[in-house]
C-alpha cells in the first residue's frame, strides 16, 4: 500500500474535529480551517474529509434530510438524529450488539458491523414545539374563515 504524505490541511482538520461534540459539517470544518488556512478551498476540504473516514480515522454520518456529518469518534456508538434541525447527538446508552444476532437468525451471510441512528426531535426542538400555540390544521382554518366571513355579514 502506498504511504500517504503528511498534509498540515488534513491534520488541521482532523484536529478540529477532536475539539467538536456536534458533528460539524463539511461548510462548518470549511469555515473553520479558512481562519488557518485561508486559501483552502471547499473541495479539499471534502477530499480530506472523505480520505480520513476511508481511513476509518473519522466517521462520516449520512443523514437522510441534510449535509453529512462528521465524528471524530471512531469507536461503536449510536447517534440520535433530530428530524426538525438535524443536530446530530452521540447517544449514551447500553450495549446492543445482540441486534447483530437477531439479524443474522434469518441472514445466510456474514454481519461484521451495523450503525444504528435513532430519529425524532431533540430536547430544544421538543421544548419549542410545545411551547409553540396552536397551529390550525387546513381543513379547521378554512371552516374558521367561513364562519368569521358569515359573522361579518
Amino acid at each position: 500500500m502506498k504511504t500517504l504524505k503528511y498534509s498540515r490541511q488534513r491534520e488541521s482538520i482532523k484536529d478540529f474535529l477532536q475539539t467538536r461534540l456536534d458533528h460539524p459539517t463539511a461548510d462548518t470544518i470549511y469555515e473553520n480551517i479558512r481562519k488557518i488556512y485561508p486559501n483552502i478551498s471547499l473541495g479539499t476540504v471534502y477530499r480530506n474529509l472523505s480520505l480520513l473516514a476511508a481511513l476509518g480515522e473519522i466517521t462520516k454520518i449520512s443523514s437522510t434530510n441534510g449535509a453529512d456529518r462528521f465524528d471524530p469518534n471512531t469507536s461503536p456508538h449510536h447517534h440520535f438524529i433530530c428530524t426538525s434541525c438535524q443536530k446530530v447527538q452521540d447517544l449514551d446508552m447500553s450495549n446492543i450488539d445482540f441486534i447483530q444476532d437477531l439479524a443474522a437468525k434469518n441472514f445466510h451471510g456474514q454481519i461484521k458491523s451495523y450503525i444504528t441512528n435513532f430519529y425524532g426531535l431533540c430536547e430544544e426542538c421538543l421544548q419549542k414545539k410545545e411551547s409553540a400555540p396552536p397551529t390550525l390544521h387546513n381543513s379547521e382554518e378554512n371552516t374558521k374563515n367561513i364562519v368569521d366571513k358569515a359573522i361579518n355579514i
